[in-house]
C-alpha cells in the first residue's frame, strides 16, 4: 500500500498543475455591450452577438469540466431534475494547427512510474476523447481567444437522449430558441461558471412530458458548465476495502509489478486534515461544510439541517471538532458553484427518489463537491402513511402533531442518508437487523402496537448509527507519522466485526432473486419473517380502524383510496425481506484470514417458518377488506383522476377490491417463484437433503390455495384471484430463459399434478376449476407459444416513489 500511495503521488507531481495567478471577480451588473470576466479563465461576453469569448492562456493545462442541469423538467419518471449533476472530466486545451482541441485524457489506464517512456506507452495504447474543437480567433502573447458559444449551447446533459429513452418523444435542439444565460455566468479565482437556456422541440409521445411542460412541443431548460481548478497533489488517497462501506474508484496501473494486482482501488472521500495532529481533538484545516438550499421552507429547513449535522457525531468520534458543518446557502450564491457542498430541495410533479451525488477528482477519488437532491414530495408521503395508520381526523379537522413529527423525523434521516453518499458512503443494508446500525440503510417506519393502539413514537432513528462511525473512522481517521496505515485500517474493520457489525450493499439487497437473509430495503427486525408477522398485525389494526376518519372533512370520499393504498400494501417490503430467507444464503464480504463466515445455507426450519409467514399474507382473510369500507369508496369525482399511486382496476370507474388483492398476491408469487431463487432451491437441495427444495415450496403454495378449503362469496373471489396470479407466476417460471432445465422440469411436472387434482376435484369449484384445467392444458400443450400474462401492476411503492436504481455515487 505504501508503494502504491508513493507511486500515485509521483505521477500527480508531474501533472501540469501549475500555480494559478489570483484574479479578481468581475460583477455581472453591467449594461455594456462587452462585459469582461476575470477569474480561473478570463472571458468576455458580447451582448450584440450573444457570444462568449474565452481566453486560454495555458495549453496542456489540466482542469475539471463539469456539466449539470440548472433547471429541471419536473418529472420523477423522466429523471431530469433541477441541480442534477452530469459528468465530471479532466480536460485540457491542446493546440492543433489553427484549432484548440478540448481533450480528455484517459485516466482509467495509467502507468504510475517515473519512467516517462513507460507512461507514454500506456497513454498511446488507449483512446483519448476530444470533446470539442475551437477555431483560434486570435492570439496575443500566448493568450488564445476562442468562441465558446456553440460549446455552451450544446445538449451536454443529453436531455434529448433521456426524453427518447423514457419514450416521451423525439426532440431536437432549436438554437433559434436558445441563448446564453448571463445571471448565472460568473468568474471566480478557482472556477468559472457558464449557463445557457436550451429549447428542445418535437412531437410529444409520452404522458410524463405532457404533464409537466406548459407546451409539450417546446421544452425549455437551462444547462450549466463549470471549468474548475483541479486539487493540488497533497491529497493522499486511501485504499478501498470492500468491508468498509465506501464507493470505489478503480483504475489500471500498467507499471504494477507482475506479483501485484494491476487494478487499483481507492475510496471516494473529502480531504480532511487536523490543524494540530498532536492533539487528541482538533479542529480541521478546512472543515467539510454543506449548504442548504434557501428555497427550503420551515419546518423542513430545520429538520434537514438537523439530520445532516448528525454526521458531526461520527467525526467527533475520531478526534475532530466541528469538522462537519451545515449552513444556509449565502444569499446570492449559486448552488451549482463547485465551491459549495449542497443540499438542494427539488420539486417534481410526483414523488420520487432523493439522491446524493458528487463532483470528484477522476484521478484520485477526492470529492470536490457533494451535491444532495431531496424530492420535496417525499415528506407528504410519510404524512399520508401517518394518516392511514392513525385515522386521526376524529372531528374532521384537527391535525395531530404526531403526524408531522413522524414526517420530519423521516426527513432528518433522509438528509443524513443522502449526505452520507456525498461523503463517500454506499448503502449498508444489513443495518436494520443490527439495531439500526446505519443511516445508510433504507428505513421502513417502525410502527408499534401499544395496548392495541398504533404508536409512531419510534418510527425513525434520531442519530448516526454504530456502523456509520466505523465507516467514517475508516475513511477519515488521521494516523500518526510512522503508522502502518493498512494495518490500522484493518484493525478498525476487525474491531467492528468483533462487535457484530457487518456491511452488505445494493447487489445483496434487491428483492428480485437476491439471496442474503439480512440485507433488505425498507425492513426492520432481526428475523424478517417474525417482523412480517408483527407488521401484518399492525396492518390488521390499521385496516380495522380505517374509515372516514382517515381523511379531513370536506375531502371527496373517493380520496380514501389514496390513504388506503399504503395501508393495504403496508407489508410489501417486509414481505420481500422474509421471502429472501427461502433459498437464501448467509455470506459476508470475507477476506482471507479475517475470520468472517464465508457462505452458509440457511437452516431449513427457518426457511419453512418464513414460508409459513409469507403464505399467511396471501390468504383470503388477509387480502379482504371490510364490506362497509369497500362501500365508502365511490368512483372518482370530476377533477380527481387515477394515477400510478392507485391500484389497477378492471371495473372501469368503481373501486376494485378483487384486483387489488390479485396484485398483492401476484407480487408474492413473482418473488417466491423468481428464477434465481428457484435455481438455488434446486441446487441447495442437491447438496443438502435437509434443504426444503423447489418441490416443497410449490407443494405448500398449492396446498394453501387450490387445495385449501373453498370459501364463499367475496372471500371465494379473492381465492380465485390469488390462484389466477399463482398460475401466471408458475407459467412464467416454467418458460423463463433464466430458469435451469431442472427448474423447468419440476414446474412442468407440478403443473401436470395440479391439473390432475383439479380435474378430480372440479365439483368443489366447478366454473373456476374448469378454467384452471383449460389454462394449464393450453400451456402444457405448447409452453413456448402460450402468452403468459403479466401480473397486475402494483401502485407506486419505493421510496415509501418509483422503483428505479440511480446510483452513480448514489443514491437512493
Amino acid at each position: 500500500m505504501k508503494n502504491f500511495i508513493f507511486s500515485l503521488l509521483i505521477i500527480l507531481t508531474v501533472l501540469p498543475l501549475s500555480a494559478q495567478k489570483k484574479k479578481k471577480d468581475t460583477p455581472l451588473n453591467t449594461n455594456s455591450p462587452q462585459t469582461g470576466f476575470n477569474g480561473f479563465f478570463n472571458f468576455s461576453y458580447n451582448e450584440k452577438e450573444d457570444k462568449i469569448i474565452l481566453n486560454v492562456d495555458r495549453l496542456d493545462y489540466e482542469f475539471l469540466y463539469v456539466n449539470s442541469l440548472a433547471t429541471g423538467v419536473g418529472s420523477n419518471d423522466i429523471g431530469l431534475d433541477r441541480g442534477q449533476l452530469g459528468s465530471e472530466r479532466v480536460v485540457k486545451f491542446v493546440k492543433a494547427g489553427n484549432k484548440l482541441l478540448l481533450t480528455q485524457p484517459n485516466y482509467f489506464y495509467r502507468a504510475i512510474s517515473d519512467n516517462k517512456e513507460e507512461v507514454k506507452a500506456v497513454e498511446e495504447a488507449f483512446a483519448q476523447s476530444v470533446l470539442w474543437g475551437f477555431k483560434i480567433e486570435s492570439e496575443d502573447n500566448g493568450v488564445y481567444k476562442i468562441d465558446l458559444t456553440d460549446f455552451l449551447l450544446q445538449d451536454a446533459h443529453n436531455v434529448i437522449g433521456v426524453l427518447q429513452r423514457t419514450n416521451q418523444g423525439a426532440y431536437k435542439l432549436d438554437k433559434s430558441r436558445s441563448a446564453l444565460y448571463l445571471p448565472r455566468t460568473k468568474a471566480f479565482p478557482k472556477n468559472v461558471e457558464f449557463e445557457s437556456t436550451l429549447t428542445f422541440t418535437g412531437t410529444p409521445k409520452g404522458s410524463y412530458i405532457r404533464s409537466v411542460a406548459p407546451t409539450s412541443t417546446s421544452v425549455t431548460v437551462r444547462q450549466h458548465h463549470s471549468f474548475v481548478e483541479l486539487p493540488d497533489n497533497n491529497y493522499k488517497p486511501r485504499e478501498f476495502d470492500p468491508r468498509a462501506g465506501y464507493f470505489v474508484k478503480r483504475y489500471m496501473d500498467y507499471a504494477t509489478p507482475i506479483s501485484e494486482p494491476i487494478v487499483k482501488r481507492v475510496i471516494y472521500r473529502h480531504r480532511l486534515e487536523k490543524k494540530d495532529p498532536s492533539l487528541e481533538i482538533s479542529e480541521a484545516v478546512e472543515p467539510i461544510i454543506y449548504y442548504l438550499d434557501r428555497g427550503t421552507p420551515e419546518p423542513i429547513r430545520s429538520a434537514l439541517m438537523d439530520g445532516a449535522r448528525w454526521w458531526n457525531q461520527a467525526f467527533e468520534a475520531i478526534g475532530y471538532k466541528d469538522a462537519f458543518q451545515v449552513k444556509l446557502l449565502p444569499e446570492g450564491a449559486d448552488p451549482l458553484d463547485v465551491r459549495y457542498n449542497m443540499i438542494q430541495w427539488v420539486h417534481r410533479s410526483t414523488r420520487g427518489w432523493s439522491y446524493g451525488g458528487s463532483v470528484s477528482d477522476p484521478r484520485t477519488g477526492e470529492i470536490i463537491k457533494g451535491h444532495v437532491t431531496l424530492g420535496s414530495l417525499r415528506v407528504r408521503q410519510d404524512f399520508l402513511i401517518a394518516e392511514g395508520l392513525l385515522a386521526p381526523y376524529e372531528n374532521g379537522t384537527n391535525v395531530p402533531k404526531e403526524m408531522e413529527e413522524m414526517a420530519l423525523a423521516r426527513l432528518r434521516q433522509l438528509a443524513a442518508h443522502e449526505v452520507g453518499h456525498t461523503i463517500g458512503l454506499a448503502h449498508s443494508y444489513t443495518s436494520s437487523t443490527e439495531n439500526r446500525a446505519s443511516v445508510m440503510d433504507y428505513p421502513h417506519p417502525l410502527v408499534e402496537l401499544v395496548d392495541g393502539k398504533i404508536s409512531l413514537k419510534n418510527a425513525y432513528d434520531d442519530k448516526i448509527g454504530a456502523w456509520d462511525k466505523v465507516s467514517i473512522a475508516y475513511g477519515y481517521q488521521d494516523f500518526e507519522i510512522g503508522t502502518n496505515e493498512k494495518e490500522a485500517l484493518n484493525e478498525i474493520i476487525q474491531n467492528a466485526l468483533s462487535n457484530q457489525l457487518t456491511f452488505l450493499s445494493d447487489q445483496d439487497a434487491r428483492p428480485q432473486g437476491s439471496a442474503h437473509p439480512s440485507a433488505h430495503l425498507w425492513d426492520n427486525g432481526v428475523k424478517p419473517y417474525d417482523e412480517l408477522d408483527r407488521v401484518m398485525e399492525v396492518r390488521k389494526v390499521a385496516l380495522e380502524n380505517f374509515g372516514e376518519k382517515n381523511i379531513r372533512a370536506g375531502m371527496p370520499m373517493a380520496s380514501l383510496e389514496e390513504v388506503l393504498v399504503p395501508m393495504y400494501f403496508f407489508h410489501r417490503y417486509q414481505l420481500e425481506a422474509a421471502i429472501k430467507y427461502i433459498g437464501g444464503l448467509d455470506y459476508r464480504y470475507a477476506l482471507r484470514g479475517d475470520g468472517q463466515p464465508i457462505t452458509q445455507m440457511l437452516d431449513a426450519e427457518q426457511q419453512l417458518n418464513a414460508l409459513k409467514s409469507v403464505i399467511n399474507t396471501i390468504q383470503p382473510k388477509s387480502l379482504a377488506l371490510r364490506e362497509d369500507l369497500i362501500s365508502m369508496i365511490p368512483p372518482r369525482p370530476l377533477g380527481y383522476y387515477r394515477s400510478n399511486e392507485l391500484p389497477t382496476i378492471r371495473t372501469s370507474l368503481t373501486f376494485d377490491p378483487i384486483s387489488m388483492a390479485e396484485a398483492a398476491a401476484g407480487m408474492t408469487y413473482d418473488l417466491l417463484l423468481n428464477p434465481s431463487r428457484a435455481n438455488r432451491l434446486v441446487e441447495f437441495k442437491s447438496r443438502n437433503a435437509n434443504q426444503p427444495g423447489l418441490e416443497l415450496v410449490i407443494d405448500e403454495l398449492v396446498k394453501s390455495t387450490f387445495q385449501s378449503k373453498r370459501e364463499k362469496g367475496y372471500l371465494l373471489e379473492l381465492q380465485h384471484a390469488s390462484e389466477a396470479a399463482l398460475l401466471r407466476s408458475a407459467f412464467a417460471l416454467a418458460v423463463d430463459d433464466n430458469s435451469s432445465s431442472q427448474v423447468k422440469a419440476i414446474m412442468l411436472y407440478k403443473l401436470q399434478e395440479l391439473k390432475k387434482w383439479v380435474v378430480a376435484n372440479k365439483t368443489k369449484d366447478q366454473v373456476h376449476f374448469n378454467w384452471v384445467d383449460n389454462e394449464i392444458h393450453q400451456f402444457l400443450d405448447e409452453p413456448s407459444e402460450y402468452k403468459v400474462e403479466r401480473q397486475l401492476d402494483l401502485p407506486a411503492g419505493s421510496p415509501i416513489g418509483m422503483d428505479q436504481l440511480c446510483e452513480t455515487l448514489e443514491f437512493d
